[in-house]
């Protein structure tokens, strides 16, 4: 469900229909959502004098840039416009228009001056013929420019190509961890390719972004679809959560820890002030009794003891109580007398303890013993499906 403005490739300009797209590629019913943002003002009118008159139109990648209507133009929302560009000029899409444009560069911290580049007009079949010319070149160059790089023996990742409208310029998009001293490469591509170069560095992060993709939740990455600003995210988020540590989890499709475990970070660092620190084992005439795991949400604890496998809920009143006993050299009898009292806290209000897996065991129990029972049916020796068998038996006629 891809279109000519994005890197997903899953439709062009040329106009061949896909599915989800019921404009041929202009993604004007939504067949392409990467980055789009909707307009909740498009109802109202607003004369022409009193417009906002920069657009924001959408390139390659979901890059987004903000351009002057000095012609006042119509625009509608996927309409491909030619925009002025630092060299030449570019096709994009209009991806917003009107007073929310105004709320976005103030967002961005994007000045609003004359420097801002104008938009010329709404593209023509030429302009998209161009275009379309242009982005059949990037694929070829990119497979060639990643061999470029492997004789040289740079040590870059390239990730994307993408061409001017007007085949005066081409961007190469690569990610590397270290400096990268690309001088002859510049030269070696300008020779070979006869457009004015651009090298621009984005980290895996916007690698990740333009390139797209599905994560572990079965659905479009966030970085692709409407995350746009990148945060720092430490192992630490993952321990206030109780994930295990484990780097194959907890990293992205980019390699780097996955930006939704900042989502929830600021809920659980709240229900934590609750939880008391266990600094020390619990000390009890059963045994001493550590710490495994602590339910946020439920304000429970859960307790085992060396040579017990089972796991003890306590709630965290009780263990404060335990605590400040083990201070004063007090030691309870044991932490199963607890045990009932948070049972029949959560029968009144919340489910039971590990309710969900013994639901599940209940579920694969029950559908061994229906394939047991399958199984220890007899089979008819006698072979009832022959059709043979229902046919009555020839009796010999019986001495008079």
């Amino acid at each position: 469900m891809g279109c000519g403005s994005c890197s997903s490739g899953g439709c062009s300009t040329s106009g061949s229909a896909v599915s989800g797209c019921g404009s041929n590629g202009t993604c004007g019913t939504g067949g392409c959502n990467k980055m789009n943002v909707f307009d909740w003002l498009s109802h109202m009118d607003v004369p022409t004098s009193q417009r906002f008159d920069v657009v924001e139109v959408k390139f390659k990648g979901g890059r987004k840039e903000y351009f002057r209507n000095i012609n006042q133009l119509e625009f509608i929302t996927g309409d491909y416009v030619v925009c002025e560009m630092a060299s030449g000029q570019h096709l994009g899409t209009v991806s917003l228009q009107g007073e929310l444009v105004r709320l976005q560069m103030k967002r961005k911290n994007v000045v609003i001056s004359d420097d801002l580049h104008v938009i010329y007009r709404v593209a023509n079949e030429k302009d998209l013929d161009k275009h379309t010319q242009a982005m059949a070149r990037e694929m070829p160059t990119l497979y060639r420019t990643r061999e470029i790089i492997r004789e040289m023996k740079l040590n870059m990742k390239l990730s994307d190509v993408e061409f001017q409208s007007d085949n005066t310029k081409t961007t190469f998009y690569y990610s590397s961890e270290e400096r990268v001293d690309f001088r002859e490469l510049i030269k070696s591509l300008a020779s070979e390719f006869k457009v004015r170069i651009e090298m621009r560095q984005i980290s895996l992060r916007q690698e990740a972004s333009r390139l797209g993709g599905l994560g572990s939740c079965g659905r479009e990455l966030c970085c692709s679809t409407w995350l746009t600003d990148f945060k720092n995210i430490s192992t630490s988020a993952a321990r206030y959560q109780n994930l295990s540590l484990n780097p194959a989890k907890l990293s992205g499709q980019c390699g780097r820890l996955k930006c939704c475990l900042n989502y929830e970070l600021e809920t659980y660092i709240d229900a934590l002030r609750d939880i008391p620190t266990v600094e020390a084992p619990l000390k009890t005439k059963k045994g001493v009794a550590t710490l495994q795991k602590t339910d946020i949400f439920k304000k429970i604890m859960w307790f085992g003891f060396e040579k017990d496998t089972n796991w003890y809920p306590v709630a965290i009143d009780k263990v404060l109580e335990i605590v400040e006993l083990n201070k004063n050299n007090i030691i309870p009898e044991s932490l199963e007398i607890l045990t009932p009292q948070v049972e029949r806290s959560l029968e009144k209000g919340s489910p039971k303890l590990n309710s969900d897996l013994e639901n599940l065991d209940r579920k694969y129990s029950e559908e061994q013993k229906k394939k047991k029972k399958k199984k220890s049916k007899p089979k008819n020796r006698n072979n009832n499906n022959n059709p043979n068998n229902n046919k009555p038996q020839p009796t010999t006629p019986s001495a008079q």
